[in-house]
């Protein structure tokens, strides 16, 4: 997917600047119409984009704030939003209704967009596509295809399951507002449901599992 052709909804504030990679820099950008739904008047500072290109607002509500990076010949667009420390690079795309924030970044040729959110320390990185309702979080180290699954509409609450790798090659699963290993899942799942939707996670992460490892043993040399 391709952004559509940037307009004026915003400028560069003319020498705050900070350097990207060496001959290279991100300047501040400042809003130059209300974004209504974030709270955005115009004159309101956001963060950093290399070109132009970076940030494209022609429908939707797509923002850069704080001290958030987005360079190379990424794109943010749609509804999407990056924020906080977060990084977007190489090409990647961030789109829908998409969140990246925190210390995460986002790079090579990887896409996040729907609902999707990645936050904390994450990384997503290659050919990598995080979509839908999934959350990706932590230690999140998604450098690939298949190196992510979640299911929606489960649980007592019908949400969404989200289980990925992390940095040392285990797994994290994200629930709601829980993050941990599988274990730490399963046995808080115990104290809280019963034992058909016990199973029921039991046999989604079995499934998490399997793919996953395919997926890192692909990926291998």
């Amino acid at each position: 997917m391709t952004a559509p052709v940037q307009q004026n909804r915003w400028e560069f504030v003319p020498g705050d600047e900070i350097t990207i990679a060496p001959g290279r820099t991100g300047k501040r950008i400042r809003a130059l119409d209300a974004i209504a739904a974030l709270g955005i008047t115009p004159g309101t500072l956001g963060g950093y984009v290399e070109n132009e290109n970076n940030l494209a607002q022609v429908s939707g509500n797509a923002w850069v704030s704080g001290d958030a990076q987005v360079s190379g010949d990424a794109q943010v667009f749609g509804d999407a939003q990056v924020f906080g420390n977060a990084w977007v690079s190489g090409d990647a795309q961030v789109f829908g209704n998409a969140r990246v924030s925190g210390d995460a970044q986002v790079f090579g040729d990887a896409r996040v967009s729907g609902d999707a959110r990645v936050s904390g320390d994450a990384q997503v990185s290659g050919d990598a596509q995080v979509f839908g309702d999934a959350w990706v979080s932590g230690d999140a180290w998604v450098s690939g295809d298949g190196l992510i699954c979640w299911f929606s509409h489960v649980g007592s609450e019908n949400g969404t399951l989200s289980v990925y790798n992390t940095k040392n090659n285990t797994l994290e699963v994200t629930r709601g507002g829980f993050r941990g290993t599988v274990a730490e899942f399963l046995a808080a799942s115990a104290e809280k449901h019963d034992g058909r939707i016990q199973h029921e996670y039991q046999m989604l992460l079995e499934v998490a599992t399997s793919r996953i490892e395919a997926a890192r043993t692909k990926g291998r040399p």
